[in-house]
């Protein structure tokens, strides 16, 4: 089981990478790492209060899977934008991989995001707001994107309050 010390931190040359897909016959997989998932961001958010959502590449699991839990736990594999809005939203975003730095970004207010959940099923949802940025941040990880290079100036960072 992989615990708060195993997620990479900025800096880690893995956290710029981009991901691979999950394949079918990696399906039984999945659920060990989601459970990884779900233990670390247990993990920060009893440490740091905050995380609602991580991305596999931050424990070093190279494939594209995202874990949400809010109300309820929800798996994206392989996830895909279908749509984006062109209106846009300033945020402070964090990141577990840096928990004490935060980044004002620019994300789009709306998205459309296609995955298949942990049963292989084609999955579709739209969503608003904060959680269309925190799809947009995850994804991010996927692509070796962190939100430090998002950032929409050289002012646009701050220490956690």
């Amino acid at each position: 089981m992989k615990k708060l010390e195993d997620l990479l931190l900025l800096g880690n040359p893995l956290l710029y990478e981009k991901c691979e897909p999950v394949l079918p016959d990696e399906l039984p997989l999945v659920a060990g790492w989601v459970a990884d998932l779900d233990n670390v961001m247990k993990e920060i958010r009893a440490k740091y209060n905050f995380g609602r959502a991580i991305a596999a590449p931050q424990l070093g699991i190279m494939k594209r899977l995202i874990y949400m839990n809010i109300d309820k736990p929800k798996v994206f594999i392989n996830p895909e934008f279908t749509y984006l809005s062109d209106e846009l939203f300033e945020l402070w975003d964090d990141c577990m991989s840096f928990p004490n730095l935060l980044v004002k970004v620019k994300r789009h207010k709306k998205l459309t995001i296609k995955y298949l959940d942990e049963n292989w099923q084609p999955r579709e949802w739209h969503m608003e707001n904060d959680l269309s940025e925190l799809l947009q941040h995850e994804y991010d990880h996927l692509e070796g994107i962190l939100c430090t290079s998002r950032a929409i100036d050289d002012k646009s960072f701050k220490w956690r309050p």
